[in-house]
C-alpha cells in the first residue's frame, strides 16, 4: 500500500472545492487547479464560506479552520500538480475533456502516483486507457455536499491493481468517509439504483398520479427518505440527471434509464433546479 501525502484536485467547482476542503481538513496538503482565475477564486471563496459555517456550528475551531484553508494551494498551472501522490479529477462530466486531462497528468506525475476520477457515470477504463499507468487509475466518487456526505464509491477497473484499491480505502477512511467497492460499470452502485427511481418519479408525476408535493411527502413519510425524489432532482440538477440518464441508457438500453420527455423539456427550458432558480419547485428569492 502506498502512502498519500500530497493531494491534487482538478476542478474547483461544486465537487472539486468540496473534495479539496475535505482533504485539507483531514491534514493533507492540497493543490487545487482550475483552468482560469475566476472559477478558481469562486472555488476558494466557497471553501472559505463552508469552513466558516463549520466554525459557526462549533464543529471545528477557528484555528482548525485557518489551518485547513492554509493547506490549499490554488493554481491555474497544471504543472503544479506534478508532486502529488494522488490526483482527483473533478472537472466537467465530458469524456473527451477528462481523457485529455488524464493524458497530460500521466506525463508529469511520478510513476507510483495514483490518478482518480470523480465521475458519476463515465467508464474508468476508458480514461485509464489514455495513460501509460492504467493499473494506477481508479474511480473515487464523492457525493454532494462532499464535506457532509459520508459515502465514497471506490471504483476498480479491470486494470486497477489491488494495492491501489487498498490505498484508496485507507485514504477515504482518513477523510472520515466510508468507502464501498464498485466495479467499473456505468452508474456504479448508487446511481445505478437511484437514477431509475428518480426518472420513474418524473413519469408518475407527468402522468398525474399525484402532485409533486404529495409524491415527495409520500416518499419522505412513507419510506423515511430525507428528501422526496422531485426535491432531490432539483438539488442534484435536472441537467446533470438528464446527462447521466443518457449515458446509462446508452450503456444498458434499459427503458427505466431512458430520460422521460418531461425531463428533456425542462432542461431545454433552462429549468435545472436549485442552481437555476427553478426546477420542479421555484427557488426565486
Amino acid at each position: 500500500m502506498n502512502q498519500v501525502g500530497n493531494v491534487g484536485v482538478c476542478g474547483a467547482g461544486l465537487m472539486g472545492n468540496g473534495i479539496a476542503q475535505t482533504c485539507a481538513a483531514a491534514g493533507y496538503q492540497v493543490v487545487l487547479m482550475e483552468v482560469a482565475q475566476a472559477p478558481l477564486e469562486r472555488g476558494m471563496s466557497a471553501i472559505a464560506k463552508s469552513l466558516d459555517k463549520f466554525v459557526e456550528k462549533e464543529r471545528i475551531s477557528q484555528a482548525e479552520r485557518d489551518a485547513a484553508f492554509a493547506r490549499i494551494r490554488p493554481t491555474t498551472n497544471l504543472c503544479d500538480l506534478s508532486g502529488s501522490d494522488l490526483v482527483i479529477e473533478a472537472i466537467v462530466e465530458n469524456a473527451g475533456a477528462k481523457a485529455e486531462l488524464f493524458g497530460r497528468l500521466d506525463e508529469m506525475l511520478a510513476p507510483q502516483a495514483i490518478l482518480c476520477t470523480n465521475t458519476s457515470s463515465l467508464s474508468v477504463i476508458e480514461l485509464a486507457a489514455k495513460t501509460k499507468r492504467p493499473n494506477r487509475v481508479a474511480g473515487l466518487h464523492f457525493f454532494n455536499p462532499v464535506p457532509m456526505m459520508k459515502l465514497v464509491e471506490v471504483v476498480k477497473s479491470i486494470a486497477t491493481e489491488a494495492d491501489v484499491i487498498e490505498t484508496l480505502f485507507a485514504f477515504t477512511r482518513s477523510l472520515g468517509k466510508e468507502p464501498i467497492l464498485a466495479k467499473d460499470s456505468t452508474g456504479f452502485v448508487v446511481n445505478r439504483l437511484l437514477v431509475p427511481y428518480l426518472l420513474y418519479a418524473i413519469r408518475v408525476y407527468d402522468e398525474g398520479l399525484a402532485s409533486k408535493e404529495d409524491i415527495d411527502k409520500g416518499m419522505k413519510l412513507g419510506c423515511g427518505y430525507p428528501m422526496g425524489p422531485l426535491e432531490l432532482l432539483d438539488f442534484v440538477g435536472l441537467d446533470t440527471t438528464y446527462y447521466i440518464a443518457q449515458i446509462m441508457y446508452d450503456e444498458f438500453k434499459d427503458p427505466m434509464m431512458a430520460p422521460p420527455p418531461l425531463l428533456k423539456r425542462m432542461v431545454l427550458a433552462g429549468r435545472f433546479g436549485r442552481k437555476s432558480g427553478k426546477g420542479f419547485y421555484d427557488y426565486a428569492g
